[in-house]
């Protein structure tokens, strides 16, 4: 009985010694485990930090490197991603008949606009831009303007003295050109479009140029107006949808 009575206690006391541990292994486990998933979080969050931080590196390399070449694939990625969006848009708009009744316009993708778009972005526009920012900054320091006037200075240049009135008939005959028009077709074109364009121009580019010109480097200027320029391009494709526009001039065409 007494070795029986031994044993008993001797299990009871290891029951205890082993009661009295497990919260402590337990909280140091757990220290571990919260230092760990710490460490983890830390580590995953440098790692993004640190991509993002090696493409700006990258492009900015790029550009400092080969600075038109780089403007222009970013013009044809942002050109052939402006024209998805005018394209993609009107179908997302519901016209409204006489009766009440909602119809929806069936969408059919056109790929050779986009290749257009994309065509121009890259050949054309991009690399004029990148001369056009730079000849207004050449300008600006040849002038001696400071402060706000400079801004001021370049939109003004920029929307009414030559280079609007410029890369918008660039772009209307470009695209003719494309299109396999005719010189005089062309330039019929733009005749018809070129003024309207020109006021909606003004009213949406001259404050975002202006902002552009007072706090973007010079550099970056370009990219600035093509990421705009997405924008841009679907308040146009809201606001006059290319179907209607075909059908208007078919129409006009029938009445001449």
């Amino acid at each position: 009985r007494s070795q029986q009575r031994n044993n008993i206690m001797a299990l009871y006391q290891r029951v205890g010694k082993s009661l009295l541990l497990s919260p402590t292994i337990t909280a140091t486990s757990l220290a571990r485990r919260a230092r760990f998933l710490s460490t983890e979080a830390a580590a995953t969050s440098a790692s993004t930090t640190a991509k993002r931080k090696g493409f700006v590196e990258w492009y900015e390399g790029h550009l400092n490197a080969r600075p038109v070449l780089t403007k222009a694939i970013t013009g044809a990625c942002l050109w052939g991603l402006g024209d998805v969006v005018a394209q993609v848009v009107p179908t997302l708009i519901q016209d409204e008949d006489g009766d009440g009744d909602t119809t929806k316009k069936e969408f059919k993708y056109d790929i050779p606009r986009t290749a257009r778009a994309v065509t121009f972005g890259f050949v054309i526009h991009a690399p004029l831009s990148h001369l056009h920012f730079n000849l207004l900054e050449w300008m600006t320091v040849k002038g001696g303007f400071t402060g706000l006037s400079i801004p001021i200075f370049k939109t003004v240049m920029e929307q009414f003295v030559y280079w609007s009135w410029f890369s918008n008939s660039l772009y209307h005959g470009a695209m003719g050109a494309m299109q396999g028009k005719n010189l005089d077709e062309i330039q019929n074109r733009i005749k018809d479009v070129l003024w309207g364009t020109q006021v909606a121009q003004w009213k949406f580019w001259i404050p975002v140029q202006l902002l552009n010109f007072q706090f973007v480097p010079v550099r970056h200027q370009l990219n600035v107006v093509l990421l705009t320029s997405v924008v841009w391009t679907a308040l146009l494709s809201a606001w006059y949808p290319p179907e209607e526009e075909a059908e208007g001039e078919v129409s006009e065409e029938k009445k001449d």
